[in-house]
C-alpha cells in the first residue's frame, strides 16, 4: 500500500476514536450528541479506532449493536486485505 493509502486509514481511525470520545464528554454533560448512526458508520469503516474508544472512554459498550459493527468493520478489512494482498 502506498504512504497516501496509509495515512487515510490511520486518520480515519484517529477521527473514529475521537468521535466516540467526544460523544462520551457530550453524554456527561447532557449536551448535544452524535447520532449513533455516524458512530455505527465509523465502527464499520474504522473498527480499530472506534473499538479502542469504546474501551478506552466506556462508551457504548453495553450495546450489542456497536459491538456486531466492530466486528462487522474488522471482518470487513480482513476480507479487503485478503483481496488486493
Amino acid at each position: 500500500m502506498n504512504a497516501f493509502l496509509h495515512a487515510s486509514i490511520i486518520s480515519l481511525n484517529l477521527l473514529a476514536f475521537a468521535l466516540y470520545g467526544i460523544d462520551k464528554g457530550k453524554a456527561k454533560r447532557h449536551a448535544w450528541r452524535i447520532p449513533e448512526r455516524t458512530l455505527l458508520l465509523f465502527a464499520l469503516l474504522a473498527p480499530v479506532g472506534a473499538g479502542l474508544g469504546m474501551i478506552c472512554f466506556h462508551h457504548k459498550v453495553r450495546k450489542a449493536r456497536f459491538h456486531l459493527a466492530v466486528a462487522a468493520g474488522l471482518c470487513l478489512w480482513a476480507a479487503l486485505v485478503h483481496l488486493f494482498i
